[in-house]
């Protein structure tokens, strides 16, 4: 309960005092940014994507291996009248490179498979970010909201004390009965209800709030100017089908999977691959110390029966196919519908603004007439705090509506694919999916372009 206590105080004195430090919307979402252990391990995955790129150009390459071996030898003739001994020690070096000089194609359309399969990632990670941001604007709303109504009862709990106090007076006088006055304490002991239970879901506000942003809420300013979104639903519909990064990632895994039909066609036919060796030979035992041999080959293979596996291959990648189409059209729907379910939200949120408005100035009117009328006697005290009851609910659900429109417009933009850093110009740095695939994309060794990748990979540490 003292807990409870002190957060109540310290909502008012958030809601009472100046906003010279306040934390704004900005500072959650940058805090979300930084601080996201999912976009972190997504920002990992695409390095691996990018990786595949450069294992996939690699097959382009010669491979070249060196092997060193030796062999001692001891043996004995034991047909002979004395025991003869034979040793010998024999020492081999090769160097031989395997080059796939042809193979209709298969292995650049890995290639381009990974690559596709790149910018599809690239889109997840963008996706990724909308939920990081929306997951902060709603946990930022919901701290505001919560520690409204905390205010909001807390005035509750002092009015209601002061019309029990009120009631206990005039029964003392005999112009109410005892009657009035256990109403008036037992609204008064639901209104402490009420004020736990609203404290309790500002505490779970508060940790909700630490887990999307890194840390508790402090003084929160007011809550921004709503950002510009589209003029109408068509409008929104349209760039969202444009530029939704769900929809852009759905458009690369049907890229994918036509690729990967040509690469199951690709695979039923020869592959045409050259070998080069050079060989050094020294033994002990040959009157020679050392031979050199050099050999260039040729082949050329061909599969004729796998058991079915290659067919079945293919019948795969073209259900693969079909069913990358028949999700990016589904995807195309969901979107819209998003789109529409958030437009609509909005509406009612906005009406629901204007009818509590309404509401709250005709309850504040009924709610100071019964007062005047109930010290005249012509009312009693449970009229007056059923006014006052409905007074309350009207603000509470006014606070609520404008929470669920300025949400709702942050909804929108996530509809619409351009709830971004870049977009809502946080202007902060962000991370660079173009860097890395640019510095592994042509598949470098350990040598000069690892210490460029070290450097690329500690930047982003640092960010």
């Amino acid at each position: 309960m003292r807990s409870m206590k002190l957060v109540g105080f310290a909502v008012m004195a958030a809601l009472t005092f100046g906003q010279a430090r306040a934390e704004t919307l900005t500072d959650a979402l940058v805090s979300a940014y930084r601080n996201s252990n999912l976009l972190d391990q997504n920002e990992a995955l695409l390095r691996a994507a990018d990786e595949d790129v450069a294992i996939a150009v690699s097959a382009l390459r010669p491979v070249i291996n060196f092997a060193l071996s030796g062999q001692y030898a001891n043996s004995v003739n034991k047909d002979l009248p004395l025991l003869s001994r034979g040793e010998s020690f024999t020492a081999q070096a090769a160097l031989t490179a395997d080059l796939t000089i042809y193979d209709f194609g298969r292995t650049r359309l890995a290639i381009d498979a990974s690559k596709e399969t790149v910018l599809a990632t690239r889109e997840a990670l963008v996706d990724l970010e909308q939920r990081v941001l929306i997951t902060a604007v709603q946990a930022f709303v919901n701290v505001r909201l919560s520690s409204e109504i905390v205010f909001l009862r807390q005035s509750n709990v002092r009015l209601i004390t002061q019309e029990l106090r009120a009631a206990q007076d005039r029964f003392e006088v005999g112009e109410i009965t005892r009657t009035d006055v256990a109403l008036a304490e037992s609204r008064l002991a639901q209104a402490r209800a009420n004020l736990a239970s609203a404290e309790g879901d500002l505490m779970v506000a508060r940790e909700a709030y630490k887990a999307s942003v890194g840390a508790y809420p402090g003084n929160l300013a007011a809550l921004p100017r709503s950002p510009a979104t589209a003029r109408n639903l068509d409008e929104a519909r349209g760039v969202a089908v444009r530029t939704h990064p769900s929809l852009k990632q759905a458009q690369h895994q049907v890229t994918i999977a036509e690729i990967n039909v040509a690469r199951a066609k690709a695979g039923t036919r020869p592959t045409l691959t050259g070998r080069a060796s050079s060989g050094l030979v020294d033994s002990n035992t040959s009157s020679v110390d050392f031979a050199g041999t050099n050999t260039l080959s040729l082949s050329f293979n061909q599969t004729l029966y796998a058991g079915g596996q290659l067919a079945a291959i293919y019948r795969r990648s073209l259900a693969s196919q079909e069913a990358a189409r028949s999700s990016l059209l589904q995807t195309t729907v969901n979107i819209e519908e998003d789109v529409g379910n958030a437009w609509a939200n909005l509406l009612v949120a906005q009406a629901q603004i204007e009818a509590t408005d309404r509401q709250i100035r005709a309850a504040q009117i009924a709610f100071d007439g019964l007062r005047e009328e109930a010290k005249l006697g012509a009312r009693t005290a449970l009229d007056v705090l059923d006014a006052e009851q409905e007074l309350l609910d009207a603000k509470v659900a006014r606070a609520t509506a404008e929470a669920t429109r300025y949400l709702g417009v942050y909804s929108l933009l996530q509809t619409m694919g351009l709830l971004t850093v870049d977009h809502l110009q946080l202007g902060i740095p962000t991370y660079d999916p173009t860097a890395y695939y640019r510095a592994v994309k042509d598949a470098p060794s350990h040598t000069v372009q690892g210490k460029k990748l070290d450097r690329i990979l500690k930047s982003i540490g640092d960010n």
